[in-house]
């Protein structure tokens, strides 16, 4: 059965709703229109996403995106070209969603296609799931798989730090978080701070702002592998770098997969209660 949407979707968690998931985004182009979540919002209410903002309008709540795929940006602003900096180029991609294979209340499982021009340069199956943790928490789990469906050739994924500009590894999950009159805590398991905890792997990874926590945790070795991209002091953002250092390659029919486990909390919370929340929620 081909479940094609284009209505957003509630996801529920507890029987309260806590994402809204855009299928069809009405984007201008250089956004590089993909589905997305937002808001997003603890179990009391306490919206933890941001969409649009103007500082960086490309940056849409929730989603999976990618600034270099072959050169086409699935990550939306300017593009970062090798030995010159950020240029305006019309080179957006687009994510399309195909069907659901999959759609309930507390999640689904989606098939989409990375686009430009008139070539898929990715197929992508994305798994969403929300779980209850506790009274005041709750965990987002996303998992997407990347594949190449070129019998012949291998396509690589970059981001401005393969491309000149050292410490901007971004690319891949993300998650833009509101903007508040303070900057938001961040800290791991051992290190406090954005300086301390940007461009470093780290089982876990938490951002704390004004009642809301969210506690970010990479749920395979291979994810764990990737660093984490922060910024708390410029603006609130936590994302999970595919490629930090050298282009991230699918061979021909291969398939790159990543697991982002998220637990959004109301209230700030400690280290102890972080860590036990995240290895509840990866085990769930």
């Amino acid at each position: 059965m081909n479940r094609l949407a284009t209505a957003p979707l509630t996801l529920r968690c507890a029987g309260r709703p806590v994402a809204r998931y855009e299928i069809r985004p009405d984007v201008e182009r250089r956004l590089s229109s993909r589905p997305y979540l937002h808001p997003v919002a603890t179990l009391s209410g306490t919206p933890v996403t941001e969409r649009a903002p103007a500082d960086h309008p490309h940056h849409l709540g929730v989603s999976v995106a990618v600034p270099d795929v072959e050169g086409r940006n699935f990550w939306g602003g300017r593009t970062y070209v090798r030995d010159q900096g950020p240029t305006e180029l019309d080179n957006h991609g687009e994510q399309r969603h195909r069907e659901f294979k999959l759609c309930d209340p507390d999640g689904f499982v989606e098939d989409l296609d990375w686009v430009a021009g008139a070539s898929v340069l990715l197929r992508e199956r994305r798994t969403v799931a929300a779980t209850r943790l506790a009274d005041d928490s709750w965990a987002l789990d996303v998992t997407f798989a990347l594949t190449n469906p070129s019998a012949a050739e291998p396509v690589t994924l970059g981001s401005p730090a393969t491309n000149g500009r050292p410490g901007a590894a971004y690319g891949g999950f993300f998650w833009r978080a509101p903007r508040e009159t303070t900057a938001p805590a961040v800290f791991t398991a051992t290190d406090e701070g954005e300086e301390a905890v940007h461009g470093r792997p780290a089982d876990w990874l938490a951002m704390a702002g004004g009642g809301w926590t969210l506690v970010f945790a990479g749920a395979t070795a291979e994810t764990r592998r990737d660093p984490w991209f922060v910024r708390a002091a410029e603006y609130p953002g936590v994302g999970s770098s595919l490629a930090p250092a050298e282009r991230l390659a699918i061979a021909p029919g291969d398939t790159a997969v990543r697991r982002i486990v998220t637990v959004v909390a109301d209230g700030r919370l400690d280290r102890k209660r972080a860590s036990a929340l995240v290895r509840k929620a990866v085990s769930a």
